[in-house]
């Protein structure tokens, strides 16, 4: 059933959730779904802890019944030990899984893991046969266009060969490793490897706004989308998107009320999973994205930064509103 569901997924342009570490969990996916989330890849997972039974890897690989469709992402530097984690990680039943071949993070490149990949290309192709070997589910890689510098785009060949070992679709950040977060993605690497394969090439990198989305599908011919930084701030752009590629429509942004209520529920589902005041603090990164564009943004954000409590953001989100309506 997952490698049909796979296939009718990609077939339908998604737009996905990036795995992002210490954003994209459990409460978050669910958060971006609310708004139309097609897909989601899990926060990615040390294969060493999940080995080794560390509670931290086990929560990040626990999908509730309600997390679907849902991918999960390992990074490891060991093939063998990737592709034991990946019997282990496949025990959730995700749609597929995923492995990180892009992290630029010099404490997980610089030892062989994420990005290190792409410094050895035949290595990473051979692990990922391995990887692809050890599952019944469909298995993904997720990379950079190359290590750097830009003369040495290994990403179209790397295409090739991964497919032929079985890999089921790529995701392509169209950047170098050495680029980290800085300069513009460069979507025409996505669009040549998309050419040279036949299974789904996904394309990431600066998809900033459901226009964005819509003018990467254009550029490249991919067969979906994935959308990572730009949703911390506005998860909305799933839902944008969708209705942008779908209909040709631009749906109104969020009204004021809306970006007020988006904040309690966050609130609510992070105190739910993490208690009080560490349910509230890591639900900060995102407010004063969910607050953008609201009057007196500014100072509310300020007041929220220093509220531990559940019981008093809501307070004040409600007095905000109240200021909002009189």
């Amino acid at each position: 059933m997952s490698h049909e569901e796979f296939r009718r997924i990609f077939a339908s342009k998604p737009v996905i959730l990036a795995p992002m570490e210490d954003v994209s969990d459990a409460v978050f996916r669910q958060v971006c779904r609310s708004v139309g989330a097609d897909l989601c890849v899990t926060e990615f997972v040390n294969v060493e802890g999940l080995l080794r039974g560390c509670r931290h890897a086990r929560r990040k690989v626990s999908l509730t019944p309600d997390d679907r469709p849902t991918s999960i992402q390992i990074y490891g530097a060991d093939p063998e030990r990737l592709a034991e984690a990946a019997r282990v990680a496949a025990e959730a039943r995700p749609l597929y899984l995923d492995i990180n071949c892009g992290c630029w993070v010099p404490k997980i490149a610089g030892r062989g893991a994420g990005a290190g990949w792409l410094r050895d290309p035949a290595a990473m192709v051979a692990m990922a046969r391995m990887v692809v070997q050890s599952t019944d589910l469909p298995v993904t890689v997720k990379t950079r266009i190359g290590w750097g510098p830009e003369s040495d785009m290994p990403i179209v060949d790397l295409a090739r060969r991964l497919e032929d070992v079985g890999v089921a679709a790529l995701t392509v950040h169209c950047r170098t490793a050495q680029m980290g977060h800085s300069g513009a993605a460069d979507w025409v690497w996505a669009a040549r490897a998309r050419e040279v394969v036949q299974m789904p090439v996904i394309v990431n990198g600066d998809i900033k706004t459901a226009r964005d989305a819509e003018r990467a599908l254009a550029e490249t011919g991919c067969a979906g989308v994935m959308v990572g930084r730009a949703a911390i701030d506005h998860p909305w752009i799933f839902r944008e998107a969708t209705a942008l590629l779908q209909t040709g429509v631009e749906i109104d942004p969020p009204t004021a009320e809306e970006r007020l209520q988006f904040c309690r529920d966050h609130l609510r589902a992070n105190v739910a999973a993490r208690g009080e005041p560490f349910g509230v603090r890591v639900t900060r990164r995102h407010l004063s994205g969910y607050l953008r564009g609201l009057a007196g943004a500014s100072a509310l954000r300020r007041t929220l930064l220093f509220c531990d409590s559940l019981a008093g953001c809501l307070q004040i989100l409600d007095e905000a509103e109240a200021r909002l309506a009189a």
